[in-house]
C-alpha cells in the first residue's frame, strides 16, 4: 500500500513540493490542484516524464474529489509574499483563499493530515482549526522548521560541524516575533556557550555569543532570498518534506511546527511553532521544555503579536 498525498496550489511551493516528494521517492501517488488547471497539468507532466530516472509514482493534476484517500494534504494556495512586505500583511486575502479551499477538501479527504504552508502560516493554521472540523492533533502548520533549519546552517557554518549536531530552534511566530531559546541550545551535546572550548578545533571557531545577529539573519534570510530571485521554494519545499517524512515514519521527531496552544507555557488559542513531536498520527503533543523568564516573555509577546491578526481579520 502506497502513500497517496495532494497538494493544494501548483505554484511554485506546490509544485516544488510534488517534484520533492517524487524525487525523494516519499510518494507513490502525488495529486496537484489549483485553480489554473493548465499549469496543474504541465507541472505534472513535467514532474511525471521524469520518474523513470528514479522510483515509479503516478503524479497528476486533479479536482477535489481526486484527493479522496489522501494520507496527507498540503496546502500551498495563496498570495506569495513581495519584497518588502510581511507574512502578516498577507492575511486577510489569504484566509478569503483558505475558506474557499477548505470545504471542497475536506469533504473529500476527511481523515487526511493536513500540513498548512501558506503563509501568515500561524495565522492560516489557526483558521483552519476553525473551520475544518478536523482533529487538532491532524492539523500541522510548517511553522519555524525552515527557520530553524536555516538557524541550524548558520550555526554549522560557524561551529565547522554538520547541522545535524546543532540542536538550536526557533520558536513563536514564522515571522518578526520569532526568536531562539538560547538557553536550550547544544552543540555535540555541550551547550553552545560551551561547544567552542571543548571541541579539537575551538581555535579556530569565532563564535563569542552573537545570538541577536544569528536571529536577525534567520529573521531576514527569507526576504533576502525574495529580493534576489522573487520566491522562495527550494528550502521551503524540502522542510514541508521532512515533516511529510517524519509523519510516514511514524516513529516519532521532534520539529517546531505549528499547531493550536492549549495552555501551554500560559497560552492558549493561538497557534504558533514549539517543539513538537511529530508522528503517523500528527502532532503528538508538545514538548515543555523550561524556558528562562525572559523567553517566555517573548514566546507570549509573540502570541499575543499572531493574536492581535487574528483579532483583525474576518474568517
Amino acid at each position: 500500500m502506497g502513500n497517496k498525498i495532494t497538494i493544494i496550489g501548483a505554484g511554485s511551493v506546490g509544485a516544488t513540493i510534488a517534484n520533492d516528494l517524487a524525487v525523494m521517492n516519499i510518494a507513490t501517488e502525488i495529486v496537484l490542484i489549483d485553480i489554473n488547471q493548465q499549469k496543474a497539468f504541465g507541472e505534472a507532466m513535467d514532474i511525471y516524464q521524469g520518474l523513470s530516472f528514479g522510483a515509479p509514482a503516478i503524479v497528476r493534476p486533479g479536482e477535489y474529489e481526486d484527493a479522496a484517500g489522501s494520507d496527507i494534504v498540503v496546502i500551498t494556495s495563496g498570495l506569495p509574499r513581495k519584497a518588502g512586505q510581511t507574512r502578516l500583511e498577507l492575511a486577510q486575502t489569504n484566509v478569503n483563499i483558505l475558506k474557499e479551499i477548505t470545504p471542497n477538501i475536506v469533504r473529500y479527504a476527511p481523515n487526511a493530515i493536513y500540513i498548512i504552508v501558506s503563509n501568515p502560516v500561524d495565522v492560516l493554521t489557526y483558521v483552519f482549526h476553525k473551520i475544518s472540523g478536523i482533529p487538532a492533533n491532524h492539523i500541522i502548520g510548517s511553522g519555524t522548521t525552515l527557520d530553524t533549519a536555516r538557524l541550524q546552517s548558520e550555526l554549522a557554518k560557524e561551529f565547522h560541524i554538520s547541522p545535524k549536531n546543532v540542536h538550536a530552534h526557533v520558536y513563536g511566530e514564522h515571522g518578526d516575533s520569532s526568536f531562539v531559546p538560547w538557553s536550550l541550545a547544544t552543540i555535540s551535546n555541550n551547550h553552545i556557550e560551551c561547544y567552542k572550548r571543548h571541541a579539537p578545533n575551538g581555535d579556530t571557531i569565532r563564535f563569542n555569543g552573537e545570538y541577536e545577529s544569528f536571529e536577525e539573519k534567520v529573521r531576514n534570510s527569507g526576504a533576502v532570498v525574495i529580493k534576489a530571485k522573487g520566491v522562495t521554494n527550494y528550502a521551503i519545499a524540502m522542510s514541508v518534506c521532512h515533516i511529510i517524512k517524519c509523519v510516514f515514519n511514524g516513529s516519532g521527531t521532534a520539529l517546531t511546527v505549528s499547531s493550536m496552544m492549549n495552555g501551554e507555557y500560559g497560552i492558549e488559542d493561538v497557534c504558533l511553532s514549539v517543539l513538537c513531536i511529530v508522528d503517523g498520527d500528527g502532532v503528538r503533543g508538545k514538548i515543555r521544555n523550561d524556558l528562562t523568564p525572559e523567553e517566555l516573555g517573548k514566546l507570549r509577546a509573540s502570541a499575543a503579536k499572531l493574536k492581535d491578526t487574528i483579532a483583525c481579520i474576518q474568517y
